[in-house]
């Protein structure tokens, strides 16, 4: 299946807004909870990367395998892709998994022998995202997968050192124990003066 210009300009746009839902879910501590279900949801981590330009930090949401001690993703919408042109530009990157934070490497993997079947083994841990593009990463030959994948960008992260810190997943999950105490007595009181 073809993505046509309009097409792709939606799926950006829904993208924009999917994502900053996803990073506000890592930042309540929930990222585990993101990938409560791989097989169907898909694997998703977040990629933390500087603006090319403004040299701010980014954060974008991708699905993502690991294979060895690296981790492989794909730039879907290839070289227009925002966050593949920052890190042509700036490589050292940090990644939130649900297993850790880390910082890491980025760099583009482009030898046809294992492009091909790395991309597909990415595209199986993205659940239903492959086949919501029109790919079917279970059935379709190296060959057919090469073309409607050849846009695609393979990109792969090597771990540098693990990260600590309060800027990192779980920034914002203060907000439980705030929605604990201050929230849950109130919906009780609330509930009892009804009664």
């Amino acid at each position: 299946m073809e993505i046509t210009a309009q097409v792709g300009q939606i799926l950006r746009v829904g993208f924009k807004y999917f994502n900053k839902f996803m990073i506000f879910m890592w930042q309540l501590g929930l990222g585990k909870w993101v990938n409560f279900w791989p097989e169907v949801v898909g694997r998703i981590m977040v990629i933390t990367h500087r603006g090319r330009r403004s040299g701010l930090k980014r954060r974008t949401p991708v699905n993502y395998a690991q294979v060895g001690d690296d981790v492989y993703c794909v730039a879907g919408f290839g070289e227009r892709t925002d966050w593949y042109r920052n890190v042509r530009k700036q490589p050292q990157v940090e990644v939130w998994l649900p297993d850790g934070w880390w910082e890491g490497l980025i760099d583009e993997v482009t030898a046809e022998k294992v492009r091909v079947p790395l991309i597909r083994v990415v595209l199986i841990a993205s659940g239903f995202a492959a086949r919501a593009a029109g790919i079917d990463p279970y059935t379709m030959s190296d060959e057919e997968l090469a073309v409607v994948t050849a846009e695609y960008r393979l990109m792969r992260i090597r771990r540098i050192a693990a990260r600590t810190g309060a800027d990192g997943p779980g920034e914002l999950s203060w907000v439980w124990p705030l929605a604990t105490f201050i929230l849950l007595p109130m919906a009780l009181r609330k509930r009892k003066s009804k009664h």
